[in-house]
C-alpha cells in the first residue's frame, strides 16, 4: 500500500521532511480545520451583544479584535474537536472529507495548529478587550474540547443538551468585550442559544442516525429512537418559546424584539410539530435549516430592538465581573 508524504515523514521523523511536510500544507486545509462556515454564526452571536452592552457602540477596533479573537478561538476549539475525533471522522460521510480522515494533514500538524490558535485567541482578547473576555472565550474551548468531544460526545444521550453550553459562550464574550462584566441580558442570551442547540442538532442527527450509529456516538435518535426525539426536539422548542419572551416581562428588551420573537419561535414550534406529526426527512431538514437562520434572525432582532429601547436602570443592576 501507497503511504503519503505526510505519512512517510512522521514514520522517519527525519526533521527535513517534517519540514518540508508542513511547508506544504494547504491554507484550504487550515481554514477547513476551523469549519468557517459554522463560526459565522458565533461570530453573529459575538457582535450583537457588544452593541447592546454600553450606552455607544463599540469601536471599529475593538470590533475587529473581538472578531479576530473570536475566530481563532472557536477555529482552534473545532480544529482540537476533529484531531480528538480523528479515529471516527472516516466513518461519517459528511466528515471523511476532512484533512485528517482523508489524510492530507497528519494529527500532529492538526494539534500544533489547533494550540496555537487557541493560545493566539486568548492573547487577541486579552490585550484588544480584557481579561475577562479573554477567560470566558478560553471556557467556552475548555468546554467544547474537554466536556463535551472528550467526555460527553461518546458516552450520553445528552451529549448535544450538556455540551451545547460550550456553543452558548459567544454572546457572553462580546458582552464582556464591552462591559467588562456579565449582567442579566447576556446571561439570557446564553440561554437561548442552550436551549436552541438540542432541537437544531437532532434534527441533524435524525437525518444522519445511521452514521452515528456506525461511529459508536450515542446521538438521541441511534438510542432513543425517532419518535423521542420528535417528542424532545417539540418539548425543547416549547422551552425555547419561554426563554425567548422572558427578557421582554423582566424589562430588558423591548416590543420589537417581542413582535419579532414571537413570530420566528412561532414558525420554529410549527416546524417542530410538523415532524412529530409527519416525522419526513422533507420536514426535518426544513427544520435544520430554518433553524440557522433562525437564530441568526433572533439576534439580529435584539439589536434592531437595541435602537428603540434601553432597558430601566435597575434591572440593569445586576452584574458578575472579575475581583480587582
Amino acid at each position: 500500500m501507497r503511504t503519503t508524504l505526510v505519512e512517510e515523514a512522521a514514520l522517519n521523523e527525519n526533521p527535513q521532511d517534517l519540514l518540508r511536510v508542513y511547508s506544504r500544507v494547504s491554507w484550504k486545509d487550515l481554514l477547513a480545520l476551523t469549519k468557517p462556515r459554522i463560526i459565522a454564526l458565533l461570530l453573529l452571536t459575538t457582535l450583537v451583544p457588544m452593541f447592546l452592552a454600553g450606552p455607544a457602540a463599540p469601536s471599529g477596533w475593538l470590533i475587529l479584535w473581538v472578531m479576530v479573537g473570536g475566530f481563532l478561538a472557536a477555529g482552534g476549539a473545532n480544529a482540537l474537536n476533529q484531531y480528538l475525533d480523528r479515529d471516527i471522522d472516516h466513518v461519517m460521510v459528511r466528515t471523511r472529507l476532512r484533512p485528517l480522515p482523508s489524510k492530507r494533514m497528519q494529527p500532529r500538524q492538526v494539534l500544533v495548529f489547533s494550540l496555537l490558535i487557541c493560545g493566539a485567541s486568548f492573547v487577541v482578547l486579552w490585550l484588544g478587550a480584557n481579561l475577562l473576555t479573554a477567560l470566558l472565550s478560553t471556557a467556552g474551548i475548555f468546554y467544547y474540547v474537554v466536556i463535551y468531544t472528550r467526555l460527553l460526545k461518546r458516552s450520553s444521550t445528552q451529549n448535544i443538551v450538556i455540551g451545547g453550553a460550550a456553543g452558548a459562550i459567544p454572546p457572553l464574550v462580546g458582552w464582556a468585550a464591552v462591559a467588562n462584566e456579565i449582567s442579566l441580558l447576556p446571561l439570557f442570551m446564553f440561554l437561548i442559544v442552550f436551549y436552541w442547540t438540542p432541537p437544531h442538532f437532532w434534527a441533524l442527527a435524525l437525518m444522519r442516525q445511521k452514521e452515528y450509529r456506525a461511529a459508536g456516538v450515542p446521538m438521541l435518535p441511534v438510542v432513543a429512537g425517532d419518535k423521542e426525539t420528535h417528542r424532545q426536539i417539540v418539548l425543547y422548542s416549547v422551552l425555547l418559546l419561554i426563554i425567548c419572551t422572558m427578557p421582554v416581562f423582566l424589562g430588558l428588551l423591548g416590543p420589537v424584539y417581542l413582535v419579532l420573537s414571537l413570530a420566528l419561535n412561532g414558525v420554529f414550534l410549527w416546524q417542530a410539530i410538523a415532524i412529530l406529526r409527519q416525522p419526513v426527512n422533507g420536514n426535518i431538514w426544513r427544520l435544520y435549516k430554518f433553524s440557522l437562520l433562525y437564530l441568526a434572525l433572533l439576534f439580529l432582532a435584539m439589536g434592531v430592538d437595541g435602537l428603540f429601547y434601553s432597558a430601566p436602570k435597575a434591572v440593569a443592576d445586576f452584574i458578575l465581573r472579575l475581583p480587582l
